[in-house]
């Protein structure tokens, strides 16, 4: 038999380059070599894509091509820019299509798009964008006050990996917060800040006879009492993960549920990874991740060992999901 002539796709001009980088790195160490050709693209910040080394388009790249493995984060990679180009060539990809990547990008739609999840409850939030807060953050702050008290995380609109994110207990703390943010990102979100313990669930398509398999839900522990679960702490190894976490059946049971019907909502594909916060006054969805790191460090494959998927293959699967789409 042939082997599958794939390209894995790491970088990119991203927020969350480096961890694209350990993220792909993973993905190429991990594929057979008796089953595939595979060749290892860097696609740099400026948006320049690489292959052995050297500058190539697209299009020279993607030539005998039988299906791309897309090992990017946020911008860029999440957001649906990729999947147009990737579309453009007609070649098969990994991971969710335009339309369901554009949406999970964008924090505010994503929860347009789910609506009511029985079970769920969603933090209030408000959507502020540079243009209309014209500089007046003390204005901004109050405004947000009076939909909903503190405290307050806020967050860049679109991205992930908790970069640009930062806490506020009050509304001098949001107006400096503000005004931090907006000053690097055209649009945030403001949402209810709600103190818990931290969840994730991941979905599988089509695996092990189920149309949506959920591997155990992960409960992430700060191993000190930060207000939140932020980038460095996601890459740096001091947080504890306990796989499958400690939750009452009910609980477990609403959570993949949920993590189910979020993957079908917004038309996702091939896996999917959902977040939660579980509050003494309800479990609170927070957001999708629709390419979610597959480092040694990540999540998704902490939840796949627990059910005894090797990395290896997960990516067999999710390659020929692609090759079947």
């Amino acid at each position: 038999m042939s082997r599958i002539n794939i390209a894995v796709l790491r970088g990119g001009p991203s927020s969350e380059y480096e961890v694209s980088l350990a993220t792909g790195a993973a993905v190429v160490g991990s594929l057979s070599e008796a089953k595939y050709n595979v060749k290892d693209v860097l696609i740099s910040r400026s948006g320049q894509w690489h292959m052995r080394g050297v500058p190539a388009t697209p299009g020279q790249v993607l030539n005998d091509i039988d299906v791309v493995f897309v090992a990017l984060h946020g911008e860029y990679g999440e957001d649906g820019k990729i999947q147009r180009v990737l579309e453009t060539y007609a070649v098969p990809y990994t991971g969710s299509k335009v339309f369901g990547s554009t949406i999970a990008m964008d924090k505010g739609q994503t929860r347009k798009q789910i609506g009511n999840i029985d079970g769920i409850k969603m933090p209030h939030y408000v959507v502020l964008q540079n243009d209309q807060v014209a500089g007046d953050y003390k204005r901004a702050a109050e405004y947000v006050f009076r939909q909903f008290g503190p405290a307050y995380i806020i967050k860049p609109l679109r991205g992930g990996s908790s970069i640009g994110v930062a806490v506020a207990n009050s509304v001098t703390n949001l107006s400096e917060a503000l005004a931090a943010a907006l000053e690097s990102f055209d649009h945030v979100i403001v949402e209810q800040f709600i103190q818990g313990r931290e969840v994730t669930s991941g979905v599988l398509e089509n695996f092990r006879d189920e149309e949506l398999y959920c591997l155990p839900p992960v409960e992430i522990l700060l191993k000190q009492r930060d207000n939140f679960w932020d980038y460095a702490s996601k890459y740096d190894g001091s947080i504890e993960k306990i796989c499958p976490g400690n939750l009452t059946e009910d609980h477990k049971h609403r959570i993949q549920e949920a993590s189910r019907e979020i993957h079908r909502r917004l038309g996702l594909a091939h896996y999917s990874r959902s977040d939660f916060m579980v509050a003494p006054t309800g479990i609170y969805f927070l957001e999708v991740n629709t390419l979610p790191g597959l480092t040694p460090d990540s999540l998704l494959p902490k939840s796949m060992e627990a059910v005894g998927v090797s990395f290896p293959e997960f990516l067999d699967h999710v390659i020929e999901q692609a090759r079947k789409r």
